[in-house]
């Protein structure tokens, strides 16, 4: 996300993120992950933290505290009302302390990302009297998307489909190495105006496919197989993840017969994707038609997790995954089976949340393609 991308909604975002640790009874929140600093402000450096004060009746508080190498760019990339501070080298004892509300003693802080370490360095630097809490405020802000996320992730998931096209639909593979195509299908991203992949591809060929994160071999892929592709586009800061399973050739009428399952699998289960929906419902349609099909212990991952600027990110649909979903929220459905030592299956597309369904933002094939 550039300062441009950025400038739609950060004093709307800090708002609240504000009235979110009012909510949670804090006088002050300290941010430290970057993901979540980028999505409250728009920086895209390697060093800040942010803090966020809510003590008293006036206006809250909003500080960011980076380095010298990076307080130019925070005065390009980070808006009013953020309070831009040099914080020096500790950014995470004392010098992050003397920048914190004036009167705050319930403080929190992201556990998800604080290490142990840091939370000690933290805690040493501390005045008495001041309460340090754990408090995840910003994945549940971060979960929903507004517009200008929304298209750019749709944008992400455009350029990915495109390189697949080009490398896998028009060919060749039959005959090239998984890290040879994997290789290629990188290299068209970054032709299309990605910035990096949202991870480093998977492109696995027959038994091989029977690991659902395969890492790409030196290794030839035959004629007459299932080849599973799962790739993502990094595109002005926001993630896309896509998965296609393709055959090489006339394939085994067990391959079909998983594919086909699998597929009907995806397509209702991606049906039953709307605002209010369980997550763990939805996980659960996928996971009965499988079952139903006699593959249900081939199906050990959950349904699907929430994109953005992390390629994992809440909501997750699995059998543990909780709540409603929300609109805006941006998932993925991807069932797929895994017969060790034969094959695999896997199919996934993105879907934006709506109250009345999703919008599925890949415009890929799903019936089962031949490529040469």
């Amino acid at each position: 996300m550039n300062a441009t991308a950025a400038s739609t909604a950060p004093a709307t975002r800090a708002e609240r993120l504000a009235a979110a640790v009012a909510e949670r009874d804090l006088d002050a929140l300290i941010v430290s992950d970057l993901f979540d600093i980028r999505w409250l402000t728009g920086f895209t450096g390697s060093n800040a933290v942010v803090v966020v004060g809510v003590a008293g009746d006036g206006p809250p508080v909003l500080r960011f505290v980076t380095d010298f190498r990076y307080v130019s760019q925070a005065a390009e990339q980070v808006p009013d009302p953020w309070e831009r501070i040099d914080g020096g080298r500790d950014l995470g004892g004392a010098g992050l302390v003397a920048h914190l509300p004036e009167g705050a003693r319930r403080i929190g802080f992201d556990a998800g990302h604080l290490s142990v370490a840091a939370h000690k360095r933290l805690s040493d630097a501390l005045p008495s009297g001041i309460d340090l809490q754990p408090a995840d405020a910003i994945g549940d802000l971060r979960a929903v998307k507004d517009s200008g996320e929304v298209a750019r992730i749709r944008a992400a998931a455009e350029l990915a489909d495109a390189a697949f096209r080009e490398v896998v639909l028009e060919g060749p593979v039959v005959g090239r190495t998984e890290a040879a195509v994997a290789l290629d299908l990188e290299f068209a991203m970054r032709k299309l105006g990605a910035s990096g992949n949202s991870f480093d591809p998977i492109v696995a060929c027959g038994p091989h496919g029977a690991l659902p994160h395969a890492s790409p071999r030196d290794v030839e892929i035959p004629a007459g197989v299932l080849l599973t592709v799962d790739w993502g586009a990094i595109l002005d800061g926001y993630c896309s993840d896509c998965t296609r399973t393709v055959a090489t050739g006339p394939i085994s009428d067990r391959a079909r017969e998983v594919y086909e399952l699998v597929l009907d699998a995806q397509q209702r289960s991606l049906a039953a994707v709307r605002e209010g929906a369980g997550a763990r419902d939805v996980d659960a349609v996928a996971r009965e038609i499988i079952a139903a099909g006699g593959y249900g212990e081939r199906f050990g991952h959950g349904l699907g997790h929430g994109v953005g600027l992390e390629v994992h990110e809440p909501p997750t649909l699995s059998p543990r995954g909780g709540g409603a979903l929300r609109a805006g929220e941006i998932v993925t459905v991807e069932p797929g089976i895994y017969l060790p030592g034969e094959l695999g299956v896997r199919i996934e597309d993105l879907a934006v949340v709506t109250a009345d369904g999703s919008d599925v933002l890949n415009t890929l094939p799903k019936d089962l393609v031949t490529v040469g």
